[in-house]
């Protein structure tokens, strides 16, 4: 099959983007002369020759015109305008899988046919990208070749054994577009001699060459002033050196193509990712989040940091263990050299004995690790002891194959052949020539995982309609693209060196093929290292199975599979429901995204960023309905004034008075642009993050009332409430067994540990990049992809309940659930952790004993208004009588508010305060802070103290839990403490002064 092109009104933007700049610049041929050195001639055909003509790009405008071109290009295409021309540099910023190298092909053969231009180089920074480029040519130019009138235009590249080329370069009439690598003219550019008169090795292109009749060839370049297109300049030309080298070449301008600029020259296009993507002009993304969804039974370290300051320590993330609650958790500690992570977990097992004690830690930057006396050693990032490593991957191969599979039963029908990538950084795990079979074990996991999953039932379809098609012998279906050494062997490689670069020109060839429903291989396996210049439009899974750390970025990782898929006459299918890559991931999605957002801000790309631009070409129509639009000076006022009025900052960044203000409806422009106010909001909306509005103006502070603080009133009342008491417990053993061995029996079932996949659809929005959509499947129990390990159950269940072991034994014998903890020891511990602690609480507030002590509450610590706030008309009252010790009341809840309304208008409540969360009575489940203390006056004028717990109902017996427990026990603090004070808990302040 052969790839269909057809033109995209954005990649004509692109193209009419640089060449309008060249505007009103005429078609001249420039001839130039290449000197011949007939005293040193090799080759016959130049014998009687002194010289040729070479043939050269000429421009006819001048610095002037062409400044003003680009400004008016950048007017047209939202761009900030050049105040100069920066040495003829030009930017276009297209974001991968758009088709840049299509682009600047149509731009070169667009260029020839308005001005006459026939010079290109193509410069590249990789062994990848060169051949990228030169199948993409391979590709385009049947379809080239029919759009512009079959004009001959030769494309090579650059080989240093074959010089010849770079003669023809420089004399032919026709288009000439040579492909190099930089690193093939970065090198010294002269030869000079060392100490001993030995020649310094410099690149072959600055070298004098009897193949070219004693010309160099960088000259025969220079002198057809060639148009540079550079592909990726943020990796081609960073260094000084490399800018020497391109300047060498005596480029008649420089184009520079990229979606990840570090240096930004003139801009003149930029289709950016939010662009790209909201436009459905590449695949959208999905990721699958491989984890397991418990704690492993494996020790599991993670390295967080290092530090050396007085001495060396590490921040390490460690199971600890809950001693309340009897599971284990993540935390994350410091330590340092000689420490013992079973020490410093709180005694979890799978440390226990295991050499996790801390032999060494560096701090060398680029090189911080930590080493443990098993000989285990981590750097900065890494894990041990997840889910075991290979149960992800293999997790991973069989996500990665069931999608693919769900894929091709939909897509199959519209002729669209699935194909799914693996990138791998250890080829031996792929082909490992030591076994009989040689195959790896990620091969061999392949195909016992496809085997299984081709014959399942909702795949009926694939195996007996399209049978002819799709295989069910999973050795026919993968196969691996990896560097080879002399003898034929696949082996690990760098993605740099030659035998690369075969195995990328493979890749290529292959590309058209693999796309064909006549070719059963549908799921590559790639080394990581061969992780750019390359793509194919039908790869929809991209799975990453790294041993070390993961060098790939997220983005180049995605830039495999982004472009729009193609069917099987090679027609692009732009139907966003076929057009969705699934990135099959060991992290969460958050990890994902987040990594992934990061990406593209490192690359400049700025979410939630207003420019001095932003509100060029907003258009409103005015009151004799001619139409206005914004031009970019007029933007750039509008710019200005935000940020003079500190509605944004000078780097794009709105602030919070611009929400304020636009919350109250204050947010003005000037005069002259009052009619685009709200079109500019909606800009300025769009292109930033909202901000959580918190009102200032509402903010009110809580002050204490001294008067009535200091009245006899409120003195008799903390008289009756400050007395401090203690508990003691009688706990019935036989009847809290006897519940405890029912309810374990009555718990959910133990199900095994599984390992999930959390398939997350990501939308790339200027806001940033987000989940707009997920689902959780299961992929299996642990146990068929790992081995367990079992923890003391005994003596973390002891730890958690402070039980006897003879108790807990006899319990979890008479529940007979003892044989799920073999499933998922963690989540039973967990269980019946949580049921043993319950039933515990629940006989110890039945067995509670207070007792009063000879300690009291301090007033000044309960009662002081150090940072009290509240917040008008949401959580704050303001009392004007003097019978609350605040001049506010703040509640938690409407039921408190109409109390405190209630209790300010009611002339027989004399004092009433809701006592601060400092007033605590401890009880066996926690800390217990009641509502209210009030004091009443009946009608024979006696005084009644009264605590008030309010509640949605006043019947005890509706409450649940540990909000029943704790009142039980605030009800027998007061009784025993005996001062004349009531206990209630009430609905409304009416049913307080009926028990009255």
């Amino acid at each position: 099959m052969k790839l269909k092109f057809v033109d995209q009104p954005y990649q004509t933007d692109a193209v009419n983007a640089i060449c309008d700049i060249f505007d009103g610049c005429e078609v001249k041929d420039s001839l130039f002369t290449i000197e011949v050195d007939n005293h040193n001639k090799l080759n016959f055909d130049t014998e009687g020759v002194d010289y040729f003509i070479g043939h050269s790009n000429k421009l006819s405008i001048d610095d002037f015109t062409m400044l003003d071109n680009v400004q008016n290009i950048q007017e047209r295409n939202d761009i900030q305008m050049a105040k100069d021309l920066q040495k003829r540099n030009f930017t276009i910023e297209m974001e991968t899988g758009t088709g840049k190298t299509y682009v600047y092909t149509k731009t070169i053969l667009e260029l020839n046919k308005r001005y006459g231009f026939t010079k290109f180089i193509i410069v590249v920074p990789s062994i990848a990208i060169k051949e990228g480029v030169n199948s993409s040519l391979n590709a385009t130019k049947e379809h080239f070749m029919e759009k512009y009138d079959n004009v001959v235009y030769n494309y090579f590249v650059y080989d240093s054994n074959h010089l010849e080329r770079v003669r023809e370069f420089a004399t032919s009439t026709n288009i000439e577009i040579m492909i190099i690598n930089i690193d093939a003219f970065r090198k010294s550019f002269n030869k000079t001699d060392d100490e001993a008169g030995k020649e310094l090795k410099v690149n072959i292109i600055h070298r004098t060459s009897d193949k070219l009749n004693g010309n160099k060839p960088i000259d025969l370049i220079a002198g057809t002033n060639p148009i540079v297109i550079i592909d990726e300049p943020q990796s081609v030309d960073g260094t000084k050196k490399s800018k020497e080298a391109i300047a060498s070449l005596n480029p008649l301008c420089t184009l520079r193509y990229s979606a990840t600029h570090k240096e930004m020259y003139d801009l003149m296009y930029r289709l950016t990712p939010v662009d790209a993507y909201q436009e459905n002009l590449v695949k959208h993304i999905e990721v699958a989040s491989i984890t397991s969804n418990e704690a492993s039974t494996k020790p599991y370290v993670r390295l967080v940091s290092v530090s050396l300051k007085n001495v060396f320590t590490c921040r390490l993330e460690i199971y600890v263990n809950n001693k309340k609650t009897g599971a284990i958790e993540k935390k994350t500690i410091t330590a340092k050299t000689r420490d013992d992570l079973w020490e410093l977990s709180n005694d979890v097992d799978y440390y226990k004995d295991n050499g996790f004690i801390i032999d060494n830690i560096s701090c060398n930057p680029g090189d911080e690790y930590v080493d443990f006396s098993n000989g285990e050693r981590l750097y900065i990032g890494e894990i041990l002891g997840n889910v075991d490593e290979t149960a992800l991957k293999r997790a991973q191969i069989r996500q990665t194959i069931e999608m693919h599979l769900n894929k091709e039963t939909s897509y199959i029908k519209q002729g669209i052949k699935v194909l799914s990538l693996f990138f791998i950084d250890d080829v031996s795990k792929y082909r490992d020539y030591s076994r009989e079979d040689e195959k790896g074990d990620y091969q061999r996991w392949f195909e016992e995982e496809y085997t299984k999953l081709i014959n399942l039932p909702k795949y009926k379809v694939l195996r007996e309609k399209y049978g002819n098609y799709i295989s069910t012998d999973a050795s026919a279906v993968h196969d691996g693209y990896f560097a080879q050494d002399g003898k034929g062997r696949v082996k690990n490689s760098s993605g740099t060196t030659n035998d690369d670069e075969t195995t990328y020109q493979l890749i290529m060839k292959d590309k058209e093929r693999l796309l064909s429903f006549d070719e059963p291989i549908r799921f590559i396996f790639s080394h990581s290292a061969l992780k750019e210049g390359w793509d194919n439009p039908n790869v929809f899974q991209v799975c990453t199975l790294v041993e070390t750390k993961d060098t790939m970025t997220k983005r180049q990782k995605i830039g495999r599979g982004l472009r729009i898929c193609v069917n099987q006459d090679g027609e692009r299918v732009l139907e966003p429901k076929y057009n969705t890559l699934s990135v099959i991931a060991n992290e969460s999605y958050k990890e994902f995204a987040s990594t992934l957002q990061k990406e593209l801000e490192n690359d400049n790309f700025k979410f939630g960023i207003i420019e001095p631009i932003s509100f060029t070409g907003i258009a409103v129509k005015q009151h004799d309905g001619s139409l206005v639009e914004l031009s970019q000076k007029e933007s750039e006022e509008i710019f200005n004034y935000l940020v003079k009025n500190e509605y944004m900052t000078s780097k794009g960044k709105i602030t919070n008075k611009y929400h304020q203000d636009k919350h109250e409806d204050k947010f003005v422009l000037p005069e002259q642009y009052e009619s685009f106010t709200s079109k500019v909001m909606k800009r300025i909306d769009n292109l930033s993050r909202e901000i959580e509005i918190k009102d200032a103006s509402t903010k009110v502070p809580v002050k204490l009332n001294k008067e009535v603080q200091l009245s006899p009133e409120f003195t008799a009342l903390w008289n009756k409430i400050k007395q401090k008491t203690v508990y003691t417990i009688n706990m019935d053993m036989d009847k809290f067994k006897k519940e405890a061995v029912e309810q374990i029996q009555n718990m959910p079932r133990i199900r095994p540990d599984k390992i999930d996949a959390q398939i997350t659809n990501l939308d790339i929005t200027k806001q940033g990049v987000k989940d707009v959509g997920h689902q959780v499947r299961e992929l299996g129990a642990v146990y068929e992809f790992d081995t367990m390990t079992y923890p003391d159950f005994i003596r973390r269940l002891q730890d958690s309940t402070d039980l006897l072991r003879k108790t807990i034994i006899e319990i979890v014998s008479k529940s007979g659930r003892l044989n799920e903890f073999y499933e998922n020891p963690e989540e039973w511990i967990k269980q019946v952790s949580k049921i043993l602690l319950s039933v515990k609480k629940e006989n110890l507030t039945e067995g509670i004993k207070y007792e009063k002590v000879d300690n009291y509450y301090e007033q000044d610590f309960i009662f002081n208004d150090e940072e009290l706030y509240g917040y008008k008309d949401r959580n704050v009252l303001d009392v004007s009588s003097d019978k609350n010790i605040y001049d506010h009341v703040i509640y938690d809840s409407e039921i408190e508010r109409e109390f405190a309304v209630d209790a300010e208008n009611d002339d027989d409540v004399l004092l009433y305060a809701k006592l601060p969360s400092r007033f605590k009575i401890d009880t066996p489940i926690g800390n217990y802070n009641p509502d209210w203390a009030v004091v009443l006056n009946t009608n024979e004028g006696e005084k009644l103290y009264f605590v008030a717990e309010t509640k949605g109902t006043e019947n005890i017996n509706d409450l649940k839990g540990t909000e029943k427990k704790k009142i039980l026990c605030g009800r027998k603090h007061f009784e025993v403490i005996d001062t004349g004070i009531k206990y209630e808990v009430v609905k409304e302040l009416k049913t307080l002064k009926d028990r009255s």
